[in-house]
């Protein structure tokens, strides 16, 4: 299904262990090549709950974006330390200049905050991110999974499923299409 497609995920001390863990199960099986890709604090990343440790391939300040297709942003306390690091900044940043699918679940957006990206975008969080969200100029809501063009948020590990789903499908979608039809795909989900 995702067969050639090359994932971003990124990893930081802290992550919500679930939400890195089953969005890496969900795009290995459906053909995705992940790589891990931290803030260069260290090699290693524990999960916030010590149940998964997740060794980076490369760091963020490595990686060139073009050479991928979606950049994914697990929750917990990591983000807020990703944003600690320009280049994961910068990386996402750029990411969504280039169309390419960025999607971020639970704290996740905290670091969509840091990119500055999200003007005018309708997106979900975990509800103590909404007040942030809605200052950083976003249109916050209440649901499972949201996408407005090329950005897909959700709220919580127990939508972790949706999110999966939203995530495959937008890479499916964005290769049968140009980059120009991001702006009118909102909620396909």
């Amino acid at each position: 299904m995702l067969e050639g497609r090359r994932i971003v995920l990124l990893a930081e001390e802290g992550f919500e262990d679930s939400e890195l863990e089953g969005t890496l199960r969900a795009l290995k099986d459906a053909g995705a090549r992940v790589i891990i890709v931290g803030s260069g604090s260290q090699e290693s990343y524990t999960g916030r709950r010590d149940r998964v440790v997740i060794k980076a391939d490369t760091s963020a300040d490595r990686v060139r974006i073009e050479d991928f297709d979606a950049v994914i942003i697990p929750g917990g306390y990591a983000p807020d330390r990703m944003r600690m690091y320009q280049s994961m900044i910068d990386l996402v940043r750029k990411a969504n200049e280039l169309g390419k699918v960025v999607a971020a679940i639970c704290h996740g957006p905290q670091l969509l905050i840091s990119a500055e990206i999200l003007g005018g975008k309708r997106v979900t969080s975990w509800p103590s991110l909404a007040i942030d969200l809605k200052n950083a100029g976003a249109g916050w809501v209440d649901q499972p999974v949201v996408q407005d063009g090329n950005l897909i948020t959700s709220r919580k590990p127990a939508d972790i499923p949706r999110f999966n789903k939203a995530i495959i499908e937008a890479l499916r979608v964005h290769y049968r299409c140009s980059s120009e039809t991001w702006v009118g795909i909102k909620n396909i989900v």
